[in-house]
């Protein structure tokens, strides 16, 4: 089981220092600093921590489970701590997933880079290795698990427990017969290569074994004809060459000789059905495949509500750590809530709350930072300002300093546009969305300006007289009710009873002079945003009459819900023109998530969520913006994007293509335990398959459970669903763990579009509720797509 790994920690000296063991101090927040002594385990792929150089030590994490390594400079937290502790004897350990950040620091600027280099070594040697490396190396690990006195062998107790451990309920005998026939060097205990054969024994995969003979005419080998036939039958890949074929023996038979003559060994063939071509997903549909053409307005946009929170809505934390969490998962909307903070500079948090509080620039520096490294295409700055005069063109400062030439500025050809700019035009761009005084005529503003002047005041409130309120702003209502005037802007209680006391017929009379009060958005901020402009919304009719194509509304999801079904395809035909973006309820405290399915339904572009918070809303919205090279943009169907759409999400009817969907579920392999500290607990599986489209689409079935087997597991039960609009449709594919007493406990989930799905034998690697690979653990399917409903006489 010898690899690159292994070379590596023994010849690499960073990696020999870090098994040797180091002295850190662990910092988890300004008063909570604890020295920890770290140790690289001898497997390369753990590290362990212990109070004392030589005390117990404890797992402290996976090599598997980093993302990458930052240094002291880029941690929030360090940073605050620099007076006391040096930023170079600093680094971050970054996790996939939602697991908080570990910030260390070594005892001198030598020690850390030493663990920076070597953490970061392992990382891109674990991110580099293919499907047969991973699996070694993945044995690997077992091996050492299971080896408890770490001698190099294991005895058949040994084996006993690291079954346990792996998840195997097995007649004692059965597996001592498996355990003799790999100790081919009588000795009573495994190595090496005899491990390797003794999994091997272990994991034999009869039905793919059945599967293989089905097409092999001598049981032995696929002919490059024979597996030409089996990817055009089985896995309807029916526009398969001869070609193509040739290309994946090539790719996957493990043996030269098999290759030379073009032919696919049994090992070669499980190979091909474990890759990503022999996986649910379509392989066509990861990198960017959609036209990105088309309108702002023609694309789902993947959004995130509260960006900055990393906990719940009220006494959460803060911090630069959420924008850069949902910018890397490809996040293309963020939210920044913007406050008056001390000393003149703006903070952001959630107004009203004990939530932290971070200032506006560094928000703004993340951004900046991070905005491309996932995805090239536009990311929007959803700004909620609350600010003052003064601390708005603070904000707007910074927006310009900062970001420097990925701001949009201006319109890009320099004229009023007659559509929204598409993905591809506004690459690499960051775009304002907020409130704006005009977009045909925006005041002029000069930066050096401290104060605008009295004319420019006067205009502002004049040119806005009869324009919309945004959506925090309520009809201003005089006492007598001769009659309702629109405060134009998010004004103080001055300039509103201003405005609301004055005449309508003679606007002149509104005018105010800087010395009483100030518009409360100014010009300079009103000026950053361009194709974005924030409307409060009425009606669609009233939309249709008074508004533009730049402007956007916002809708809380009781709203929006409500208005799918009074309005449903009035909600669609107005997301034809105009952006909506819907945001999860205020009473959602806990940050839990809405469905956003049901908003897609309608056409809803920016659906907001709260991305730290796992659960199946979540692996909804990931699974749909998976596809498209994960950019964060996916072209809404046709009927979302056509103005005259006769389509009602809550009563779809045709021309839709209905179709009718078969999946067997076959089996399972190496399903992880749900409680990795109990040895002799074994899950009992069962595979739930729930789809989530229109109302009428929304439906789930499940298999039965098999009985203490979560190693290899087999169902061999179908499933039939029958879907009407299959463009809109999502399938998940949750596996649990029966449990008689209570709720059933998760074990791994995968989430795709109906629309990226491939027919045929295919393998669906589960994903934790973190969205985190739990390779190799999987399940075996036959996927079969019939058109129309089944019974159908057409």
């Amino acid at each position: 089981m010898a690899s690159l790994l292994q070379d590596q920690l023994t010849t690499d000296q960073d990696l020999l220092l870090m098994q040797e063991g180091m002295p850190m101090r662990k910092v988890r927040s300004k008063s909570w600093k604890k020295l920890r002594y770290f140790r690289l385990q001898n497997d390369g792929m753990t590290v362990w921590h212990a109070r004392q150089a030589r005390g117990s030590a404890k797992p402290s994490f996976s090599i598997s489970d980093v993302e990458t390594i930052r240094n002291g400079h880029d941690s929030e937290l360090l940073r605050s701590l620099a007076e006391e502790l040096p930023l170079e004897q600093g680094f971050t350990v970054v996790f996939h997933g939602r697991r908080s950040n570990l910030d260390l620091v070594a005892n001198s600027v030598e020690e850390a880079q030493i663990w920076m280099r070597g953490l970061q070594l392992l990382v891109d040697l674990v991110t580099s290795m293919d499907h047969q490396e991973r699996l070694d190396q993945w044995l690997s690990d077992w091996f050492q698990r299971g080896d408890k006195n770490q001698d190099g062998k294991m005895s058949f107790q040994e084996v006993q427990r690291l079954l346990h451990l792996m998840n195997v309920e097995m007649d004692q005998e059965y597996a001592f017969s498996l355990f003799q026939a790999a100790d081919t060097s009588q000795s009573g205990t495994l190595e090496g290569e005899e491990f390797v054969q003794f999994y091997k024994a272990l994991t034999k995969r009869a039905e793919v074994q059945e599967l293989f003979e089905s097409f092999s005419a001598d049981g032995q080998k696929l002919t490059l004809l024979e597996f030409l036939d089996f990817l055009r039958e089985k896995q309807k890949e029916r526009d398969c060459t001869s070609e193509l074929a040739l290309e994946l023996i090539d790719r996957y038979e493990p043996s030269d000789s098999g290759k030379l003559r073009h032919v696919l060994s049994m090992d070669g063939f499980l190979s091909y059905l474990c890759s990503k071509d022999g996986d649910i997903f379509n392989p066509a549909c990861l990198p960017i495949y959609q036209d990105m053409t088309q309108p702002l307005n023609h694309y789902f946009i993947c959004s995130s509500h509260n960006t900055y929170l990393v906990g719940d809505q009220l006494c959460g934390q803060s911090s630069v750590e959420g924008y850069i969490r949902a910018l890397k998962r490809g996040c293309r909307c963020v939210e920044v809530d913007v406050w008056d903070g001390p000393s003149g500079e703006p903070v952001v948090y959630h107004g009203h709350t004990l939530t932290s509080r971070i200032l506006f620039k560094d928000v703004v520096a993340t951004v900046a930072q991070y905005a491309f490294q996932t995805s090239d295409y536009p990311v929007i700055l959803s700004l909620e300002t609350h600010c003052s005069w003064e601390q708005q063109q603070t904000m707007a400062r910074h927006l310009t300093e900062i970001l420097g030439e990925q701001l949009l500025s201006t319109t890009l050809d320099g004229v009023l546009p007659t559509q929204l700019p598409s993905p591809e035009e506004l690459r690499r761009k960051i775009l304002v969305k907020g409130k704006k005084l005009t977009l045909e005529e925006d005041l002029e503003y000069e930066e050096e300006e401290a104060e605008p002047e009295l004319e420019e005041s006067e205009l502002a409130l004049e040119s806005q007289f009869e324009t919309e309120p945004e959506p925090q702003e309520q009809n201003l209502q005089n006492k007598d009710k001769k009659k309702v005037v629109t405060c134009p802007l998010f004004c103080p209680s001055i300039c509103c009873q201003i405005v609301a006391q004055a005449p309508i017929s003679k606007p002149e009379s509104l005018l105010l002079s800087r010395q009483k009060s100030k518009p409360i958005l100014c010009p300079a901020l009103s000026s950053l945003v361009i194709y974005l402009k924030s409307v409060s919304f009425r009606s669609f009719t009233h939309s249709k009459e008074h508004y533009h194509f730049y402007e956007i509304s916002s809708f809380s999801e009781t709203k929006a819900k409500r208005l799918i079904k009074e309005a449903g395809n009035e909600f669609v035909q107005h997301n034809t023109w105009q952006l909506s973006r819907v945001y999860p309820s205020g009473l959602r405290t806990d940050s839990s998530n809405y469905n956003p399915q049901e908003l897609w339904n309608a056409g809803c572009q920016m659906v907001a969520m709260n991305m730290q918070t796992a659960g199946l809303e979540m692996d909804i919205c990931d699974g749909h913006f998976r596809q498209n090279g994960g950019c964060g943009y996916v072209l809404k169907p046709d009927f979302l994007r056509d103005i005259q759409s006769s389509f009602h999400p809550e009563k779809p009817i045709s021309p839709f293509k209905a179709q009718t969907l078969l999946i067997q579920v076959i089996s399972g392999q190496q399903l992880p335990k749900v409680d990795k500290t109990k040895e002799g607990s074994i899950v009992d599986p069962l595979v739930k398959v729930q789809i989530f489209g229109v109302r009428l689409d929304t439906a789930r079935q499940e298999t039965n459970y098999v009985e203490n087997n979560g190693f290899n597991p087999y169902w061999g039960q179908t499933l039939c669903f029958r879907v009407l609009v299959p463009e809109l449709a999502m399938l998940r594919f949750v596996v649990m763990d029966y449990d008689w007493k209570s709720r059933n406990d998760f074990i791994g989930q995968y989430t795709l579009p109906w629309t990226c799905m491939q027919q045929g034998y295919r393998h669906i690697h589960l994903l934790s509720k973190d969205g985190i690979s739990l390779r190799p653990a999987s399940i075996f399917v036959y996927i079969c797509i019939q058109e129309g409903l089944e019974g159908d006489e057409s």
